[in-house]
């Protein structure tokens, strides 16, 4: 664990870190560089003793609950397929929001192949939640874990569906797939361990309190 004065903020790059721009702006935060620009995986701020750690989306859980960051931000897809139980979650966020989903080729008949009883190939690199989907549905599945271009997989056969993340739906569009059936809707928490929480309430509760005073006005 970090002394009680450094504090450690696990984000991830793309859509996720832009959109919490706004948040450390609120709470006084200013990232020293753009992580899409270095290649520097921990990053200043302009306070001397808080800094971030650029990791996988999928690693911020790991992160925090293990106390090598103290706080972070991850989508609920994988706080549900990953396992969020050790951490505190305060907070949604309400940011890169998006739609769990079913889709498949289109003019594939989803409803009949998804009755009661039958069986499906489903691609997916949430298989945890896909495999508790169909499972309450009494719908079989084998599931493939695929780590991406999820939509390839029925057009060449892999697979009769997919269960993915879709924002806009373009990517299926283009790639002449359709979603069929919505599983969650999916934004990003704020989640904290639990220790640290303890240990530097000072520094990380007006953190929250900034983070929460933002999201209310977006």
């Amino acid at each position: 664990m970090t002394s009680s004065h450094n504090l450690t903020i696990a984000l991830s790059k793309g859509r996720i870190f832009d959109e919490t721009l706004p948040l450390l702006a609120a709470a006084g935060i200013t990232p020293a560089e753009d992580p899409e620009k270095s290649r520097k995986l921990i990053i200043d701020t302009n306070h001397p003793n808080i800094r971030l750690v650029i990791v996988r989306a999928t690693d911020v859980p790991t992160y925090v609950q293990y106390g090598a960051a103290d706080l972070g931000i991850a989508g609920r897809d994988v706080l549900t397929e990953y396992g969020g139980d050790g951490l505190y979650q305060p907070l949604d966020l309400r940011i890169a929001k998006c739609r769990m989903m079913v889709a498949v080729r289109k003019g594939f008949d989803y409803e009949a192949a998804s009755r009661p009883g039958s069986r499906l190939k489903v691609a997916t690199k949430y298989p945890d939640i896909a495999m508790e989907h169909f499972s309450n549905k009494g719908v079989h599945v084998d599931i493939i874990k695929l780590y991406g271009s999820m939509e390839l997989a029925p057009l060449v056969g892999l697979s009769d569906a997919i269960v993915d993340l879709v924002s806009t739906g373009n990517t299926l569009k283009a790639n002449n797939l359709e979603a069929v059936e919505h599983i969650s809707d999916v934004s990003s928490r704020l989640v904290v361990n639990k220790a640290a929480l303890k240990l530097k309430y000072e520094v990380i509760q007006p953190i929250i309190d900034a983070f929460r005073d933002a999201r209310q006005e977006a």
